[in-house]
């Protein structure tokens, strides 16, 4: 999947059907055990041709200078951009499917015009009530939502590295939450930080033998 270039394939069937500011949306920290998840939603220009356009693929498959550069790339360019934080205490009280789709909308509303139609990695977002389409892999496929994760990915990075500052001794700036051997290390020498999610595995398992 790492040598697809995304295209603009997915908006311009949504072009042909007389829509125009089309918003492709993905998210980050869907995974990781502590912090918010982060949602995204950019509009690009179909028919502009940038050089760094061929760089563009799936935020997992860039290297954190890549992704910074790329992220500032976008944001000189996008016909629209929003953002949507939902934070660990909702993830624990509604489950991360309901608090991803939140950050989802919460991003799509933040863009001002509203986008015309939305193209979604994998998820279909009944809230939103605007033509829509989850696309399969639509990190790696579609620009628009390769644009999104990117986007998504660099804004949750920078808010770990200020919660590293805020909560130090776990490696937040490093791993960005995710369950790494380190991360897991500190938490079982440690302890729980006030971000962690106490409704993921294996936290549960933590809070469980610290009882």
């Amino acid at each position: 999947m790492g040598k697809i270039k995304p295209s603009f394939a997915e908006e311009k069937i949504f072009e042909a059907k007389g829509y125009r500011r089309i918003a492709g949306v993905d998210e980050a920290g869907r995974g990781s055990l502590a912090g918010p998840v982060v949602a995204a939603a950019t509009i690009m220009p179909c028919h502009k041709k940038a050089r760094w356009f061929s760089q563009v693929r799936d935020s997992k498959l860039l290297s954190p200078p890549k992704r910074e550069l790329l992220f500032d790339c976008i944001q000189k360019v996008a016909l629209g951009i929003g953002t949507g934080i939902v934070s660990h205490e909702m993830i624990d009280k509604d489950g991360i499917i309901k608090a991803t789709r939140l950050a989802m909308k919460l991003a799509i509303e933040q863009i001002s015009p509203l986008p015309d139609a939305v193209l979604i990695d994998y998820m279909n977002l009944p809230e939103v009530h605007l033509p829509q389409k989850g696309v399969k892999n639509g990190d790696s496929l579609c620009f628009s939502i390769a644009c999104a994760s990117i986007v998504a990915k660099v804004t949750r990075d920078h808010l770990m590295i200020d919660f590293d500052k805020t909560y130090p001794g776990y490696g937040l700036a490093q791993h960005k939450g995710y369950g790494t051997r380190e991360h897991l290390s500190c938490l079982y020498r440690i302890g729980l930080s006030p971000i962690h999610r106490r409704s993921f595995q294996p936290i549960t398992h933590i809070i469980q033998r610290e009882k």
